[in-house]
């Protein structure tokens, strides 16, 4: 087994090892001991380098070692190992952040977390929760952070699976168990890397709430995330404040005016828009002659079968005797109207078809719509129809 130094000391950055085993390859690497993170409970890899050359994986195997998988291979039996101490901090500070969020979330609603990952741009916990309405959302960030500033310490210790842990979620794991706790807030077993004290998680932001399998999932940012995050949140407010002409706080007001606008103003272009159509519709039947049946057969080639198509197939079979078919290419698909008087029942003509040509469709005595396989099809289907 792998000599693990992270559980003691999460903020060593470069230690000496010794390679115990390697590959045939030497690209996956075993050492004695290692302060690399490998990849568990929701926290992914440490990376660096091991003698200069990069680690892409860290992997914790079954049988309790740890593998280190290089970009290159590795020569020799010593190992100089560095890790990249910006990722290594950033984890830190996000996985702390989530057993205070959690701690905090289980205190105020009774919400259990169920699950946890984090990401390379945010981090996410599920909790056992229907939902979080607005004003529970600000006191759950007012009060990480209030524990944050408290600058609370951290602490790791070991004990056996046997006693009374008191922990915020129970542990399956059996023997000795390490604990992280936060001052007088939560208990918890688990195997990551943390801070020291909850001042060094700095701000906690949560941004998004979703449903996801039956349980609320919060997207959250700890430390310089948040704060980059919230500076990028600024300046796309700030940029859609400048285009009104308005501060940051009246902006969210305008953009709900706006977008009130926009859907009064779509709701008048669609209601213009149908009746243009019927008005197309009428005319285009007006100036369609009749056959020698009388029934005033027209095709319309369109670029998709529309509301507006609808509405003017409509118009024109308001007329008596007519039919009206409009004509998609890509993909190939149809539509076609009749009068009542006109002898042609659309949707069961449609049927017919759609059972010939393989295609799909149906519809109703007077407009019936279908698609088939190719173009060649398509226009078989239509030269039957009129």
């Amino acid at each position: 087994m792998t000599e693990r130094l992270y559980y003691t000391d999460s903020y060593a950055r470069e230690f000496q090892a010794g390679v115990i085993d390697a590959s045939p390859d030497r690209r996956r690497i075993y050492l004695d001991r290692t302060a690399f993170y490998p990849s568990s409970g929701g926290q992914p890899h440490d990376t660096g380098s091991i003698n200069g050359i990069e680690i892409t994986e860290i992997v914790d195997e079954d049988d309790g070692r740890v593998a280190h998988v290089l970009a290159a291979p590795l020569d020799g039996s010593e190992a100089d190992c560095r890790i990249d101490w910006d990722r290594r901090f950033d984890h830190m500070q996000q996985h702390t952040g989530q057993h205070l969020l959690s701690a905090a979330l289980l205190e105020m609603f009774g919400a259990q977390t169920v699950s946890f990952h984090m990401g390379a741009e945010s981090s996410t916990i599920d909790i056992a929760a229907p939902g979080l309405g607005p004003e529970q959302v600000r006191k759950t960030i007012e009060r990480a952070n209030r524990i944050v500033f408290e600058n609370r310490p951290v602490t790791v210790t070991f004990r056996h699976s046997s006693e009374d842990l008191g922990l915020r979620k129970p542990t399956e794991r059996e023997g000795t168990v390490r604990i992280i706790s936060i001052e007088n807030l939560d208990l918890s077993a688990c195997g990551g890397t943390h801070v020291r004290a909850t001042g060094e998680i700095g701000p906690i932001l949560i941004r998004k709430l979703e449903k996801v399998r039956g349980h609320l999932r919060l997207e959250f940012l700890c430390g310089m995330r948040a704060v980059k995050r919230a500076h990028a949140d600024y300046e796309a407010l700030a940029t859609i404040g400048r285009a009104f002409s308005a501060t940051l706080d009246e902006t969210p007001g305008l953009v709900t005016a706006q977008i009130e606008k926009l859907q009064e103003a779509e709701k008048a272009r669609r209601k213009l828009g149908l009746e243009l159509a019927q008005a197309g519709g009428r005319q285009l039947y007006s100036e369609t002659v009749a056959g020698l049946d009388g029934v005033r057969r027209v095709r319309r080639n369109v670029s998709g079968i529309t509301d507006e198509v609808r509405a003017e197939a409509q118009a024109y079979t308001g007329g008596e005797k007519a039919i009206f078919v409009a004509v998609v290419d890509d993909p190939p698909s149809f539509l076609i109207a009749s009068s009542k008087d006109s002898g042609l029942n659309a949707g069961q003509v449609v049927k017919d078809a759609m059972a010939k040509a393989g295609g799909r469709g149906g519809g109703s005595p007077t407009m019936a719509q279908g698609s088939v396989p190719d173009r060649d099809l398509l226009e078989l289907v239509i030269s039957g129809l009129l």
